[in-house]
């Protein structure tokens, strides 16, 4: 067993995604440099009789290329997408799990609801056929950490396994809690990430009962519903996927020749002790975690060059996201770059985070902004530097910051690797 040890360094070796932007890396980081957006019409179910019948979708994927037949029958999307996203990472990675290493890979890989489609269907089931026709496998498979599991099952890697559940901010803190299990000693490299399938008619319902989601601006395409920091945002719109990073040790990493992507440098974690669903007055809650994750490791504020914010496009939140964000930069807060990922991808929830992480490593790895798109019409209370076109540029810190219903906040920090 390892000691701890909060000096040693944990750096990103491999990547994975399943997103509506695209169902591996290449593909979604140039759709997200090149603005294009995944919201499309929803196909999940018939939404024609809703208002907001518009979502970003994964689509074009086939379980089983990542799974056995029986394994990604028995489980569900959420699943699937994280299983897939892992797998990526880790190919990406180049590591190779041994009967020798397996014990020294952990997974983190967290979910905000877990198998909702599974208790759904089985309820469904139920009521239709009786109780024998329920699904034996469906409780085990429909678990909010039934993905940690399987990943540990499907690439044999056994060692510290978690999974983390913050809702909206359940990525963020999945990929800061593995950087810190490596720091303790607990494993070498982890699994990281976060997964999410919330395109379930009921849960639509509900969010639109809760007046959170938003609409096109008039007469304009449903591209435009996301919007972030703009005047005229009026809600989010639900996304769905899984993104993975997988961290290491950097010795380790760099024993065996790895690809180094970026360093993880802070990472933070707050709770507003406020409201269920509204983020407290002045986003105070928020401030704190990405104060934390600038303090933890002595990140100079004034070297931050690039912030992927929660920025959902809801008319709140966005403002107060802002005013934490001022209330923690500062003077500095026109140099920090805003780059809302999720004007193309909608809100992913509970692999938000996850998803963000990876933009925000591949802009640091890349040395280039990706746009926030449908940023037209400034809001003079998030008065933000918000990029709307690719953009390359210097970036030596970069920061990833999330907002989860029951006031969970969730800040990671990246560091540019040369070499040193």
């Amino acid at each position: 067993m390892r000691r701890p040890d909060y000096n040693r360094r944990v750096v990103v070796t491999g990547l994975g995604v399943i997103s509506p932007v695209g169902n591996d890396v290449d593909t979604a980081w140039d759709n997200l440099v090149r603005g294009r957006s995944g919201i499309r019409e929803i196909t999940r179910f018939d939404s024609s009789r809703y208002e907001h019948h518009w979502a970003g979708e994964v689509r074009d994927f086939d379980a089983t290329r990542w799974m056995d037949f029986k394994a990604a029958r028995r489980g569900e999307p959420a699943m699937h997408f994280g299983v897939a996203a892992a797998k990526q990472a880790l190919a990406d990675s180049g590591l190779e799990i041994t009967d020798q290493n397996r014990e020294d890979i952990g997974v983190i890989f967290g979910s905000g609801g877990g198998g909702q489609q599974l208790f759904i269907d089985n309820l469904q089931t139920w009521g239709d056929r009786g109780p024998r026709a329920v699904s034996p496998f469906f409780i085990a498979n429909g678990l909010v950490d039934s993905t940690s599991g399987m990943i540990a099952i499907e690439t044999g890697a056994i060692g510290h396994n978690m999974c983390v559940v913050t809702a909206c901010s359940t990525g963020t803190h999945n990929v800061g809690e593995g950087a810190e299990t490596i720091r303790r000693g607990d494993c070498i490299a982890a699994i990281t990430g976060s997964t999410e399938s919330p395109l379930l008619e009921v849960v639509h319902i509900g969010f639109g009962n809760m007046r959170g989601l938003g609409s096109p601006r008039p007469g304009e395409p449903m591209e435009t519903v996301a919007r972030p920091f703009d005047l005229t945002r009026d809600g989010f719109v639900l996304g769905e996927g899984a993104a993975s990073l997988m961290l290491e040790d950097l010795e380790h990493a760099r024993a065996r020749g790895a690809r180094i992507y970026a360093e993880v440098v802070g990472y933070g974690s707050a709770a507003d002790g406020w409201d269920m669903i509204q983020p407290i007055e002045n986003g105070v809650g928020s401030a704190r975690a990405m104060r934390m994750a600038l303090e933890r490791r002595g990140v100079p504020l004034d070297e931050v060059d690039l912030l992927n914010p929660h920025g959902t496009s809801t008319p709140l939140g966005d403002k107060r996201e802002a005013q934490a964000i001022w209330n923690v930069f500062g003077d500095h807060t026109p140099n920090v770059a805003i780059s809302g990922t999720k004007s193309m991808t909608g809100h992913m929830m509970g692999a938000a985070g996850a998803f963000e992480a990876f933009a925000t490593v591949k802009s640091v790895y890349e040395q280039c902004i990706t746009p926030t798109i449908n940023y037209r019409d400034p809001d003079p209370e998030c008065d933000l530097n918000v990029v709307t076109e690719a953009t390359p540029r210097t970036i030596r810190y970069a920061m990833s910051s999330n907002i989860g219903l029951g006031g969970h906040n969730g800040a990671v920090i990246f560091k540019r690797y040369t070499g040193d």
